[in-house]
């Protein structure tokens, strides 16, 4: 079948709800509708076209999360341009450096990368633009004084107003480069992702059919929208299939999330682990750890009450009108899971990555199986390279239109992450059961090697961990052949209290002896070490691994 371009859905979705709201800030000054969504994408042709912006010319995006953000993306690739996403955290020099090896020649700014950049650093561009009032920031005379008549030649060119067969959305590039995403990911190195309109496309039409919106269905946009999976699940697909698309501009903390949930009240939340796992051991834990409760959550009639009272209880924090739940980014940790597990929450984990724009694998909440990531796209296919992949771990490796074009400018790293058959080596690992559900165990490049030759994955050992008493975040490594595990302690009142009478040295003792109780001798844990600070994390709330030895 076919895959039909997202600018196709999104020119079908923009003339039903024409005059419905389509993105705006919360708490903030932007809010456009539909209409008003084509009026500014047609006005933006205007301006590149005044200024020589021409199809193929790279324009960056750096800063957070907003409505204007959105509307540069749609803008950029349906005047045929490249979108090179740029996280608004990379130091000013980063930025400098992904501008000038992107080639980028318009770049657009939010506000803290305009107070920590200085334009003059990036020789190859045009101008930099303030993208909360599309303001240049810096220019060269010529491209200052053609930005500025582009208001006169857009209104002389349109004098009665924009309609929707004004606005160009071209189909036939699907091939095309659109999008060069660049990620720190966990090893520190920014690679530019290289994905195509099929990439873009192919994920767009998969949530379309598998996961339809209903009239008036809301979403917050709270993951970095320079990253895959907040520009895709929280953005791009929303307003092609037409979802109102909220964009949370403040640092998502608990407390503006659960303002911002009650707000929007969304049909739909996309998040990594940690925030789910801070919300189940702050919200939930803690009512159903006593002895009795205990009791309770398994005695049959009894445990139908209290566990619908958990779930209804999540169901009010998530705003009351969630319909799914879905998890990515990384494992989730296993105590959270069961307790999700066991009030039939309406949730799912799905697996992906940058490179697959990003989903590879998905299941519906009703269907999905405990602890895996899903089965894989119709739109792709998963291989494990095993002999026996259903018992044995293997890397994951994907093929399919969701599959990036390459590394930019980089053949070395796109040779290597394929195969010679043409797969797409993801460095994850894990096995497929019978009926097609992923089940990951860890990195390959995290794996660590036994005395004897065994496999030990580190993140199987944190994940009992993080289920202990007072441990908020942890990672095992490697010295000299002995794990160590880095704990992040919970000093909250509510730590103070699993804590009793014991130091936190004593209770962290303990942990370790519990949980090597249920370990092979070749993974035991051989000592813990307290950390001060929480570990430092990339944007997508995955801790930077390579920083911790």
């Amino acid at each position: 079948m076919e895959t039909e371009h997202y600018l196709s859905a999104l020119k079908r979705t923009m003339s039903k709800r024409w005059d419905c709201l389509s993105m705006t800030d919360l708490d903030g000054d932007h809010k456009y509708t539909y209409a008003d969504l084509a009026r500014e994408i047609v006005k933006l042709h205007v301006t590149w076209r005044e200024c020589g912006i021409k199809e193929g010319d790279k324009i960056a995006l750096a800063g957070r999360n907003c409505s204007n953000w959105g509307l540069l993306f749609l803008a950029a690739t349906s005047y045929k341009a490249v979108v090179v996403s740029i996280l608004p955290d990379f130091t000013a020099e980063g930025i400098y450096s992904l501008v000038d090896h992107s080639e980028s020649v318009l770049l657009y700014v939010g506000p803290n990368v305009k107070k920590k950049i200085d334009p003059s650093q990036m020789k190859g561009l045009k101008a930099t633009i303030f993208m909360d009032e599309m303001s240049i920031v810096a220019s060269d005379d010529k491209f200052r004084k053609a930005y500025e008549g582009a208001e006169a030649a857009f209104q002389k060119a349109y004098p009665n107003g924009v309609s929707l067969n004004d606005v160009d959305f071209p189909t036939d590039n699907i091939n095309d480069l659109a999008v060069i995403n660049y990620t720190s990911g966990s090893t520190g190195n920014p690679k530019g992702v290289m994905l195509s309109n099929l990439n873009l496309s192919g994920n767009v039409d998969f949530a379309n059919h598998r996961i339809p919106h209903r009239p008036g269905d809301k979403v917050l946009s709270m993951l970095p929208i320079a990253h895959m999976f907040g520009l895709m699940y929280e953005f791009l697909y929303q307003v092609c299939d037409g979802a109102e698309v909220y964009f949370l501009t403040q640092a998502p903390t608990p407390s503006v999330l659960m303002k911002a949930f009650a707000q929007v009240k969304p049909f739909m939340i996309l998040t990594v682990p940690l925030v789910i796992e801070k919300i189940v051991k702050k919200g939930v834990l803690p009512k159903i750890s006593s002895p009795m409760a205990k009791i309770m959550w398994k005695t049959p009639i009894l445990k139908n009450i209290i566990r619908g009272k958990v779930k209804e209880g999540l169901d009010k924090t998530f705003g009351g009108q969630l319909r799914f739940l879905i998890i990515g980014g990384a494992a989730l940790n296993g105590e959270v899971e069961q307790v999700l597990h066991d009030i039939k929450f309406q949730y799912c984990v799905g697996y992906g990555m940058t490179e697959c724009a990003p989903l590879i694998s998905y299941e519906d909440w009703w269907k999905y199986a405990f602890h895996s990531c899903g089965k894989e796209l119709e739109q792709c296919r998963v291989r494990i390279d095993s002999e026996n992949p259903i018992a044995k771990d293997g890397e994951i490796q994907v093929k399919g239109i969701n599959v990036m074009m390459g590394y930019y400018k980089n053949e070395e790293a796109t040779k290597a992450v394929f195969t010679k058959d043409g797969w797409m080596r993801t460095g994850d690992l894990g096995v497929l059961d019978k009926e097609g559900n992923i089940y990951i165990h860890g990195r390959s490049k995290n794996m660590i090697l036994g005395p004897s030759g065994q496999n030990i994955y580190p993140e199987e050992l944190e994940d009992k961990l993080n289920s202990m008493p007072c441990v908020i975040e942890s990672i095992v490594v490697d010295r000299d052949h002995k794990l160590v595990a880095l704990v992040f302690p919970d000093t909250s009142k509510e730590g103070q209290k699993q804590l009793g009478n014991r130091t936190i040295t004593e209770l962290m003792e303990e942990n370790r002896v519990i949980v090597n109780r249920n370990l092979p001798a070749y993974s035991q844990i051989s000592e813990i070490e307290l950390v001060a600070s929480e570990f430092e994390k990339t944007p997508k709330r995955s801790i930077k691994r390579y920083l911790y030895k």
